[in-house]
């Protein structure tokens, strides 16, 4: 049986999909893009600015899911230039700063919005 997962501390989905969906004890969320939830505007910066916001973004789904960036087992990073890799692995690494999931990251030529940076994640719920 599957369970929509929504949160005001997210951005509103911008379409017809969920922010998370729950599975069992499993969490799969959707691509988070660097919008500020409050405002409902995209976040201006570079790509460590907009990584900042994307995961701040992610950990608020996943608390409203009944878990936390610390279960997260796979993440997805959509970036629309690989040359920002560095720079958004230096802000990723603050938030999983032991045991990181593992992750898969590919260039795209193009993202909602035109951000720099998308990733969705599965996490567990114990």
């Amino acid at each position: 049986m599957k369970q929509v997962v929504y949160t005001r501390n997210a951005p509103e989905p911008v379409g017809p999909y969920s922010q998370a969906i729950v599975v069992g004890q499993l969490v799969f969320t959707a691509g988070q893009i660097a919008i500020d939830p409050a405002t409902g505007a995209l976040v201006e910066g570079d790509v460590k600015v907009q990584t900042r916001q994307v995961l701040k973004n992610l950990a608020a789904v996943l608390e409203a899911a009944g878990t936390d960036l610390s279960h997260v087992v796979k993440t997805t990073v959509f970036l629309k230039r690989m040359d920002d890799f560095p720079l958004m692995n230096e802000v990723y690494a603050e938030f999983f700063p032991e045991n990181p999931p593992a992750r898969s990251a590919v260039e795209v030529s193009r993202l909602p919005k035109d951000v720099l940076v998308e990733i969705e994640c599965i996490a567990w719920r114990s």
